[in-house]
């Protein structure tokens, strides 16, 4: 008997520690950034308008943010993308219709989501492509997939378009 005693006030002090330890006091999120880190603030916006190969009506929107390394991350948001379909994203030299030459290879766009599939931004490390993008003679193109390279969308951007949004 003193043994199934013990036991259970063995149990019961067990459970006691367990609960009473607990921390229920709420505590408030670090808001500041981490060494390093920051707020994206400064940004160019441009269109990218749907070229209705088949009424697909793909348009969208490609952001350039300059970040405190000098570095630039390129974000897309596109709608009326085709779900489970990877749309390929590249900027090519020269205005809309005009250049054929791939200067950079985006990631590719999900469909199911409209935005880049690898990360939310794409990293171009040229310390001085955000500087040169007012400039920039190219545009941006978005093709049907990955298999089919129909351009679903392009629009101008740099030297060949006015952003629609700047900060």
């Amino acid at each position: 008997m003193i043994k199934t005693y013990i036991k259970k006030l063995s149990v019961l002090t067990v459970i006691l520690i367990t609960f009473g330890s607990c921390d229920l006091e709420r505590l408030d999120s670090a808001q500041e950034a981490a060494e390093g880190g920051g707020t994206l603030d400064t940004f160019t916006a441009y269109t990218i308008d749907s070229t209705d190969p088949m009424g697909s009506n793909v348009f969208g929107r490609i952001v350039f943010w300059k970040t405190d390394l000098e570095q630039t991350l390129v974000q897309i948001s596109m709608y009326n993308t085709i779900e489970d379909t990877f749309h390929p994203a590249v900027i090519i030299d020269g205005a809309v219709g005009v250049g054929t030459s791939v200067l950079t290879t985006l990631d590719d766009v999900d469909g199911t989501t409209g935005e880049l599939t690898e990360n939310k931004f794409f990293l171009i490390t040229d310390t001085s492509f955000y500087d040169s993008l007012e400039t920039l003679d190219a545009h941006v193109s978005i093709a049907l997939s990955t298999d089919d390279d129909t351009v679903v969308a392009e629009g101008n951007i740099g030297a060949n378009a006015t952003p629609v949004d700047s900060n």
